[in-house]
């Protein structure tokens, strides 16, 4: 029997181990997709506990959760942080097979050198060893450094003063780089109940009064310019899919001008607006050299009872399957017809979608870019031992592996760089078997080659990023 996620835990074979520990472990991280706060970076932030690092906002957790019983009160509600951790760690014993029991043991081990198991009977010995260390060894800078980090691309609305953004980079004293990356999802979601407020934001940050699609173009033109002066060159779109309905520029004046006016408008119209909206913002990318990722494939904020209590972002989505290859061929078709693709990773929640963008993203590559459209890492529900082996094998299946860009923490915990290293795991057993298997030869310097690119080197060339 095993040791319990040991120094060669997930790798069984000699080659797999070879692989991780003298290439994958050494190198550094650059996560170029999360959704952490950037201020929290900006001022240095401390915990007071464990709780406020591991339960503050990751609907990963709370989902689990719910599904051992525990009461709200003790998820988003108002128990103290003590009660919320014990009901946590009652809860992550279970867990058995899911990801999040491998990620908090690895957070564990790494930051807090604690190699036990996390269960109801030890979470006050883990709480008063986390607690003690996050006040007096651990900030949001340190755990960033000794994540080996160099470089981290947040999550950032058009209309953001990228304030906090601009108070890192002045900050002599810190040498990972924080970027901004663009999410227009207010912009293109025509939709939504506050989209003309939201709009009329626009309008007064940039400068330009938005009353058609030629001052909207004109707007977003003016923002991507003030991210692009603060070293944004990444975008990110959260789509139900990726739609292609094109139409002229006169309807789609016609559907903002309805919207702005308070008008409903049909489910065709607005796949309309966010078609020709996003072929512009993709042209745009083309422009200026920015990489576009589109995460598709989710059905979201399901659960109406729950969400008209907490809202968004809380637990309640799932996958989707309306994403149609069709339509994500047809709308990358309509840009490559002027040669305006720009470096696209496609994301799909859906597994079923592997195949689809592995054979789509080989109709369109360039020479731009090695992989210059990407299939993007094992997304959110997928983002476990199944589902990343699973995309690994597809995309070696139907596409160049060798050239994969690699992980990302798609997280709002400083804590959550250890997936770079559950992945790397995984990804050196995958090759290291089937280097073992007599199906691709023990050349270090290639195997040497592929491992440290899909860890971090290919993903520096593809962005193009000054490290």
């Amino acid at each position: 029997m095993k040791q319990f996620m040991d120094k060669d835990f997930l790798l069984t074979t000699d080659s797999a181990k070879a692989l991780f520990h003298n290439y994958a472990e050494k190198m550094p991280v650059l996560d170029y997709h999360c959704h952490i706060n950037p201020r929290e970076i900006a001022e240095d932030r401390k915990f007071e506990n464990i709780t406020q690092v591991w339960l503050g906002g990751d609907h990963y957790k709370w989902r689990q959760m719910r599904s051992n019983g525990v009461d709200e009160k003790y998820i988003t509600g108002d128990a103290t942080d003590r009660e919320k951790f014990q009901k946590w760690a009652e809860t992550l014993e279970k867990l058995i097979g899911n990801p999040l029991y491998h990620w908090s043991h690895l957070e564990l081990q790494r930051y807090f050198g604690y190699t036990g198991h996390l269960c109801g009977d030890t979470a006050e010995e883990v709480w008063n060893l986390c607690n003690e260390q996050l006040q007096n060894k651990w900030s949001v800078r340190s755990l960033i450094k000794a994540s080996n980090v160099t470089l981290i691309c947040t999550t950032d609305d058009p209309i953001d003063s990228l304030e906090w953004h601009k108070k890192i980079a002045e900050d002599d004293t810190f040498d990972v780089q924080v970027l901004p990356a663009w999410r227009p999802d207010k912009v293109t979601n025509i939709e939504k109940p506050d989209y003309a407020s939201y709009i009329g934001k626009l309008s007064e940050v940039s400068g330009v009064e938005i009353k058609d699609f030629a001052s909207l173009k004109e707007a977003i033109k003016n923002r991507m310019a003030f991210f692009a002066e603060n070293g944004c060159s990444v975008s990110d779109h959260g789509l139900d899919f990726v739609l292609y309905h094109p139409a002229s520029e006169e309807t789609i004046d016609s559907i903002i001008a309805k919207r702005l006016s308070g008008q409903d408008i049909t489910k065709e119209e607005m796949m309309q607006y966010k078609t020709e909206f996003m072929l512009f913002l993709a042209r745009e990318y083309h422009r200026i050299n920015w990489a576009m990722q589109i995460h598709y494939g989710c059905k979201r904020d399901n659960n109406a009872f729950m969400f008209s209590k907490l809202g968004p972002d809380t637990g309640f989505d799932c996958i989707g399957d309306a994403a149609s290859a069709a339509q994500t061929a047809d709308f990358l078709n309509a840009l490559s017809a002027t040669n305006e693709i720009p470096r696209t990773i496609l994301y799909s929640l859906n597994p079923n979608d592997d195949a689809a963008i592995g054979t789509i993203i080989g109709c369109f590559q360039g020479t731009e870019a090695a992989g210059k459209i990407q299939q993007g890492s094992a997304w959110w529900f997928n983002d476990n031992k199944t589902g990343m082996i699973n995309q690994m094998t597809s995309l070696a299946n139907l596409g160049c592996l060798g050239n994969f860009i690699g992980m990302l923490t798609d997280s709002r915990s400083f804590l959550s760089y250890t997936r770079h290293e559950y992945f790397r795991r995984i990804m050196c057993e995958l090759i290291g078997g089937w280097v073992d298997n007599g199906e691709y030869p023990d050349d270090q310097k290639a195997l040497k080659t592929i491992v440290e690119g899909i860890c971090y080197n290919n993903a520096v060339e593809y962005f193009g990023f000054d490290l």
